[in-house]
């Protein structure tokens, strides 16, 4: 098969393609003729060296396609199935190849085209696992940093559908549509803190940070306890001040399944 494999890390100059087999399903995986591949931030993290790891090293995490073998085990899905998943960093091959290996997966909606499901599970898996981690309930007021790209956007709509009042830093350009997705929206860089207390001046109850460094003994003494405080994107700092970075535990795409591999439980209201 075709894929897309860089073999050094840097530009997108080491970008090649290359011919080589397709991956076989293992247990509890399934083979997917990809017809879709989403690209994210995380891919050129990846490809510029920021996770290390061996090389060559495929791209692309997140795909849509046509089941086209079962591995040992799986059940509920059957070939010639339209599905979508993501899948792990530091494969020889990706989602960005003719074919790939998922091991959590979800069915794609009818009406929706490959492309629009290629573009939702690492989004989604995000989205979701970040307001799951701080215990995101109803009542509660959530900052999201750096609410206005795509984790925030669906973020923004799962909290509010939890019944939860949302507040996220957007620059103009996107401030009416987190208004219309039911946020209240302030503005980035300094002053942050004081802008977000004019809004809540007793503080939040959630925060998660997806906005860039710097800013997070302001995010914990908005929420009064780091434990309240997730990050995606400050994995510098985090452990520095007590607050989790997400991301390092895998978890099962699939809706209707439990997570594979245990994370710790929110904190308590």
């Amino acid at each position: 098969m075709r894929a897309v494999q860089i073999d050094k890390f840097g530009g997108p100059e080491v970008l090649r393609f290359v011919e080589t087999d397709a991956p076989v399903p293992g247990p509890g995986q399934i083979q997917v003729e990809v017809r879709a591949c989403g690209t994210n931030p995380a891919d050129w993290v990846v490809r510029e060296g920021a996770l290390g790891g061996q090389l060559p090293q495929g791209t692309g995490f997140e795909i849509a396609g046509v089941v086209s073998a079962l591995g040992e085990g799986v059940e509920g899905t059957a070939v010639g199935d339209r599905v979508f998943g993501n899948l792990f960093f530091g494969g020889t091959t990706s989602g960005a190849a003719e074919f790939a290996v998922l091991a959590h997966w979800g069915a794609i909606p009818d009406g929706m085209s490959f492309e629009q499901a290629a573009a939702i599970p690492m989004v989604a898996e995000t989205a979701v696992r970040v307001l799951d981690e701080v215990g995101v309930a109803e009542g509660h007021t959530v900052f999201l940093n750096g609410g206005s790209g795509a984790v925030g956007q669906l973020a923004t709509q799962i909290a509010v559908r939890r019944g939860a009042r949302v507040i996220v830093t957007s620059g103009e350009a996107k401030e009416a549509l987190m208004r219309e997705l039911g946020a209240e929206v302030t503005r980035y860089g300094e002053g942050l803190e004081e802008r977000v207390r004019a809004l809540a001046p007793q503080g939040v109850d959630r925060v998660v940070d997806m906005g860039r460094g710097g800013v997070l003994p302001a995010l914990i003494a908005l929420a009064g306890d780091p434990s309240h405080v997730v990050t995606i994107s400050d994995f510098e700092h985090a452990a520095e001040f007590g607050v989790r970075a997400s991301g390092r535990e895998g978890t099962d795409f699939r809706l209707d399944a439990p997570r594979r591999w245990p994370t710790p439980s929110p904190p308590e209201p």
